[in-house]
């Protein structure tokens, strides 16, 4: 019978609860990609905007609070970089750099290491802590994700809001309200092993 416990240390995150060395690390950037490219394709039109509905921004945001700010950064790095060099892994299969959701990709690597650096400080170890991270994460993706939509296909911000952010805020707090749960029992469940 082990008596070992799992340190809970301030300033870690989920993945620091696993052995530390490169090969880890690396791995969980190519987990966490992986999952970002997988979550992607759970994608459903949204009638009347060019950006669908995905997994995607959750699985982004999960990545970084789970990872911290470095691995969950460079994990998006990762999924951007490959889908940008064709590795059809965007929302719908979808790869390139040309798509008016790109600015989505691009907010969501901002956005992991913000999650991710908010949870360095605890912030993924309460269900209200947790959904003040993800409504911030989501608001960082907007952030950058909306002007670009504006500017790919030619809208107003406001018509880019209306098509590109409204449609979008009902699934974000099922996101949020999921996250408020997954996280928080998980730092529970690893600190009982």
């Amino acid at each position: 019978m082990s008596t070992a416990t799992v340190s809970t240390r301030p300033g870690a995150v989920l993945a620091d609860l696993l052995p530390a060395s490169r090969v880890r690390d690396a791995a969980l950037v190519l987990g966490g990609a992986a999952l970002t490219g997988l979550a992607a394709q759970l994608s459903v039109p949204v009638p009347g905007s060019p950006v669908p509905v995905t997994g995607q921004t959750f699985a982004a945001l999960l990545v970084g609070t789970a990872l911290g700010a470095r691995r969950g950064f460079l994990s998006l790095a990762l999924y951007a970089l490959a889908g940008v060099a064709g590795v059809p892994w965007f929302a719908g299969g979808d790869s390139g750099a040309g798509s008016v959701s790109f600015g989505y990709v691009l907010g969501m690597l901002l956005a992991s290491a913000v999650v991710g650096a908010l949870a360095r400080r605890g912030a993924d170890r309460s269900p209200l802590r947790m959904a003040g991270t993800m409504v911030l994460g989501s608001a960082v993706i907007y952030a950058i994700g909306v002007p670009y939509l504006a500017l790919a296909a030619h809208y107003s911000l406001a018509q880019a809001a209306a098509v590109g952010l409204v449609p979008f805020l009902i699934g974000d707090a099922l996101k949020a309200a999921l996250a408020m749960g997954l996280l928080p029992t998980a730092w529970k469940l690893a600190g009982k092993r």
